[in-house]
């Protein structure tokens, strides 16, 4: 009989939607924590504006959002956005768009997921040609058909690059 427990299966089921909460929320200080440097800490800023609408939308605690804008005022290690480019299963452009303090892990552990799946980052600028850049995301400008297989391929390779803590959006072409 064990696993019949009424309170071990809510335990489950909190820690699981916990472990969700916790991955996006570190993600989305990350983002304030990006803007509300290069804003200066200036709360008027369009893009740190647009950050903590982001996370107040995800129903990120205030405590989380004011801790995230006080750390990047104070000095710590400089937060980059970097874009990777790859072509995935079947042609499809994908654009990986990451927040790191730390590039060359980030390139790494990019790499690694691709490779997992038998994909490989591109050059930049071969794969944005088929997106155009409209504020905070990319838009495809040119789409392409997938196969069912590549289709399904395509979406395990995004959900384990956006599993990756430094890895803030994921963007493809394919219909």
């Amino acid at each position: 009989m064990s696993g019949h427990n009424k309170w071990t299966q809510i335990k489950r089921q909190k820690e699981k939607t916990d472990a969700q909460k916790s991955k996006l929320f570190g993600k989305l200080a990350k983002l304030i924590a990006d803007e509300a440097k290069k804003a200066g800490g200036n709360r008027n800023s369009a893009g740190l504006r647009a950050a903590v609408e982001r996370a107040k939308a995800e129903n990120m605690p205030n405590e989380n959002i004011e801790r995230a804008i006080k750390k990047s005022t104070e000095a710590s290690a400089a937060l980059e956005a970097i874009t990777y480019e790859a072509y995935g299963p079947g042609g499809a452009a994908i654009i990986i768009e990451v927040l790191t303090d730390n590039r060359n892990k980030a390139a790494q552990e990019v790499k690694v997921i691709l490779a997992r799946h038998g994909v490989s980052l591109a050059s930049p600028g071969s794969a944005s040609w088929a997106f155009m850049k409209s504020g905070m995301a990319w838009t495809p400008t040119a789409s392409i058909p997938l196969s069912p297989g590549d289709s399904e391929l395509l979406l395990k390779i995004s959900e384990e690059l956006e599993d990756n803590d430094d890895v803030q959006e994921v963007f493809t072409n394919a219909e």
